[in-house]
Order: C-alpha cells, then structure tokens, then sequence
C-alpha cells in the first residue's frame, strides 16, 4: 500500500514516503544494535560470573546464533523483498554445514 505514494509524481509525497521509511529503517537498525550489544553484555556477564563451561559455552554460543539472525535481518536488510537468492544460498550453507557436522560427529563416536 505505501508503495503507491513512491514515484507518485509529487515531490512533496516521494520526499515524505522517502523519509518515513528511511526513520522506520533507522529505528530498527538502532533496536538491533542495542540488542546486539546487550546479548554481548550478558556473554561477558556470564564468562565473569563464573559459571561452568559446560553451561556457558552452549549459552554464549545461543547468543552468537541470536547475533547473527538480528545481523543479517536488520542489518544486512534480509527481511526486505529481493533477498531471495541470497537466503537460498545462506540457509542452504547452513544446512549442508550442519549435515557435514553432524556427519563427521557421527563417525567420530560410532
């Protein structure tokens, strides 16, 4: 629907259109850095804490996999249209290394 108000032939329309988004992509990058940051933190936080490694590797490597779904979402504008190509390829990788690394595992303790 606010695709119509682009290239509408009004200067005034395309600039405010232009603007809104540009806010709206802004205040999600801002929201994901600050995500970011924070699940950073709260790694630091559990490495000084003390916890067992048993406990904070699982968990620090939860965080990283959280990092990286917001890093490609927001700030590599995955979610947007004509990206996909692109996640094709990125969630085929991720399947072929998963089903690489379960197959190596698999052989190891068999």
């Amino acid at each position: 629907m606010e695709d119509q108000y682009l290239n509408s032939g009004n200067p005034r329309v395309d600039y405010e259109y232009r603007r809104r988004r540009n806010k709206e992509h802004m205040r999600h990058q801002v929201i994901s850095f600050v995500i970011s940051i924070f699940l950073t933190l709260v790694a630091f936080g559990a490495v000084a804490a003390g916890f067992d490694k048993w406990f904070v590797i699982p968990f620090i490597l939860l965080l990283a996999l959280v990092q990286v779904i917001f890093q490609l979402y927001y700030f590599m504008h995955m979610s947007e249209k004509g990206h996909e190509a692109v996640q094709l390829f990125i969630y085929g990788g991720v399947i072929i290394g998963f089903v690489t690394l379960l197959a190596f595992l698999t052989i190891v303790w068999w």
